[in-house]
C-alpha cells in the first residue's frame, strides 16, 4: 500500500521525462487522434504502448467492433507519424461485473508492463475511452496499483448534475474498479472542465494545414466532422482527450490547474457518491485553453 507521501508525489504532474501508455477509442471521434499525436510528438513522453479501447455508438456495431476500428485507426496514425510504437487490441466487451476481468492483449500487456515500475518512478496510464482495459489489468494483477498513475478523461465535473459522459457511462463497473483499486488516479472531467478545450476551423487551417501529413490529417478530419453538423454555421469543436496527455506536461501548472480530493465513487445511477476516508486523487478543475492548444499545435507540426 502506498504511503501518503508516495501518493502525493505520484499525483503531482511530473517535471521530467516519463514512460506512458495510452488507452484510446481512437475511431470514436476526432479528439483521440489529436491526443495520440500529442503523445507521439512530445519529447518528454516515452510512449511505450497504445491500447485500443472498446466503444459503441453510431460509428460501431458494438464494443468489439469499436475496438477493432480503433486499433485500425491507431495503426493509420502511427503510419502518418512515422512511428512504430507497439499497439495492442483491447477488450471485445465491457466488464460483466466488478470482479470479472475481460482478457485481451492490451490488458495482459499492461498487467505485465506495470511490474517494471515502482512508486518512485511509475508508469503513467493515460486513458481516454471506456476504461475497461485498465480495470481488467488491475483485476488480473492487483499489485500493479502501486506502480502506476492512472490519468483518465471520464465523467463530468463534481458539480455537474450527472456523470452521463460517454467514457464513464459505457462501463460504470470498470470506473468503479479503477477508482476503488487504490491506484493513484487523476480525474479530468468533461462537461464543466475540459469542455472548455475546443478549437475552430480557422485555427486549424492557420496552424496545421500544409505543415505535415499528420497535421493535415488532423485538421481535415476535424473540419469534415464539424461540417457534418454545422455546415454554414459558426462552430467550435472540443478536442478534450488532449488534456489527459497534457497533464503529464503540466509542471508548474502552465496548462491546467488541479487539486486533491478523496476519490469519489461512480454509481450506477450516474451520480457520484463521496466518502472522505477514501484515498486522495487528483482532480483537474481548470484548463488553460490557449496554452494547451499552442503546445499541441507546436508538437504535432514538428
Amino acid at each position: 500500500m502506498l504511503s501518503l507521501e508516495q501518493r502525493l508525489r505520484m499525483l503531482s504532474s511530473p517535471a521530467g521525462a516519463v514512460d506512458m501508455v495510452l488507452d484510446t477509442d481512437a475511431y470514436n471521434e476526432i479528439d483521440d487522434q489529436f491526443a495520440i499525436s500529442y503523445a507521439l510528438k512530445s519529447d518528454r513522453l516515452n510512449l511505450r504502448a497504445l491500447y485500443a479501447a472498446p466503444f459503441h455508438n453510431l460509428r460501431s456495431s458494438g464494443p468489439g467492433d469499436g475496438m477493432e476500428k480503433s486499433y485500425a485507426e491507431i495503426m493509420k496514425l502511427l503510419a502518418l507519424a512515422g512511428e512504430d510504437t507497439p499497439a495492442f487490441k483491447g477488450s471485445q466487451a465491457y466488464l460483466p461485473g466488478e470482479d470479472t476481468p475481460v482478457e485481451s492483449a492490451a490488458a495482459r500487456d499492461l498487467a505485465r508492463r506495470a511490474m517494471d515500475y515502482a512508486p518512485g518512478s511509475p508508469l503513467y496510464v493515460v486513458a481516454i475511452g471506456a476504461i475497461t482495459n485498465v480495470a481488467s489489468a488491475l483485476m488480473m494483477n492487483p499489485a500493479m496499483a502501486d506502480r502506476v498513475v492512472i490519468v483518465w478523461l471520464g465523467g463530468h465535473a463534481l458539480d455537474w448534475h450527472d456523470t452521463k459522459e460517454f467514457n464513464m457511462m459505457q462501463d460504470v463497473a470498470a470506473a468503479r474498479v479503477v477508482y476503488g483499486s487504490g491506484a493513484p488516479v487523476v480525474m479530468l472531467p468533461c462537461m464543466g472542465v475540459v469542455s472548455a478545450f475546443a478549437t475552430t476551423g480557422p485555427e486549424l487551417t492557420h496552424w496545421l494545414k500544409g505543415k505535415t501529413p499528420l497535421a493535415d490529417y488532423l485538421a481535415q478530419q476535424t473540419i469534415d466532422e464539424a461540417n457534418t453538423y454545422a455546415s454554414g454555421r459558426v462552430w467550435s469543436r472540443p478536442i478534450w482527450d488532449v488534456a489527459a496527455v497534457g497533464w503529464l506536461l503540466n509542471d508548474g501548472g502552465k496548462l491546467m490547474l488541479d487539486k486533491l480530493i478523496p476519490t469519489p465513487i461512480p454509481e450506477y445511477d450516474h451520480h457520484y457518491a463521496f466518502d472522505p476516508r477514501r484515498p486522495l486523487c487528483g482532480y483537474v478543475y481548470h484548463i488553460n485553453r490557449d496554452a494547451l492548444l499552442a503546445d499541441l499545435f507546436a508538437k504535432v507540426t514538428r
